[in-house]
C-alpha cells in the first residue's frame, strides 16, 4: 500500500527552486552546495534512526503521472519498502509526492503527510528548497515517533 500526496495546486516554486528541465537533469552537487547536501543527509539519517523508517528523497523530474513515478521510485528505493517513505520533488512540475510502504503508513496517516507537505510548500514558495525538505522530515519523524522496539513505558 502507498499513498502519494500531489501539492500541484500550491505554486511553490520560485526562480531559485523551479530549475529548467534541462537543470533538473544536472547533478545534485551542482544544485546544492556541500554544506547543503550534508544537511539533507544528516536530516535523512536523523529521521530514520528516530523512526526505524526508511527516509528517502528524489528531486527531479516525475514525468506524467507523477505518482506512478513516485510509486515506482518507493518500490526500487532498497531495504524493506514497508518501511519506507519517499519524498518526491519536482521543483519544475512544482509537485511533491510521499509514498509511504504499508507500515509506514500505520504511523503516517494521510493528515500528517499532508502537514508536512505543506509546510514544505510555503517553504519552497519563499525561496527555501533546502529548509522546507529539512522542516518536512522533522514533521514526518514527529509524527511516525520512534518504533515500538525504542519506546521506554513512562
Amino acid at each position: 500500500m502507498t499513498r502519494a500526496l500531489e501539492a500541484q495546486p500550491h505554486h511553490t516554486a520560485t526562480a531559485e527552486t523551479a530549475p529548467s528541465r534541462l537543470d533538473e537533469e544536472a547533478k545534485l552537487d551542482e544544485i546544492f552546495s556541500w554544506q547543503e547536501l550534508a544537511r539533507l543527509d544528516d536530516a535523512l539519517t536523523m529521521s530514520s534512526r528516530e523512526t526505524g523508517l526508511r527516509f528517502t528523497l528524489y528531486i527531479g523530474d516525475l514525468g506524467t503521472p507523477t505518482r506512478t513515478q513516485a510509486e515506482a521510485l518507493h518500490a526500487r528505493s532498497g531495504g524493506d519498502p514497508s518501511e519506507s517513505v519517499l519524498i518526491a520533488l519536482s521543483p519544475g512540475q512544482r509537485v511533491v509526492e510521499v509514498v509511504t510502504g504499508a507500515g509506514a503508513a500505520r504511523r503516517l496517516p494521510d493528515r500528517a503527510c499532508a502537514l508536512a507537505v505543506l509546510s514544505m510548500t510555503v517553504a519552497f514558495a519563499a525561496g527555501d528548497l533546502v529548509g522546507g525538505i529539512i522542516n518536512g522530515l522533522r514533521q514526518l519523524s514527529d509524527q511516525a515517533g520512534h518504533p515500538a522496539a525504542l519506546r521506554h513505558p513512562h
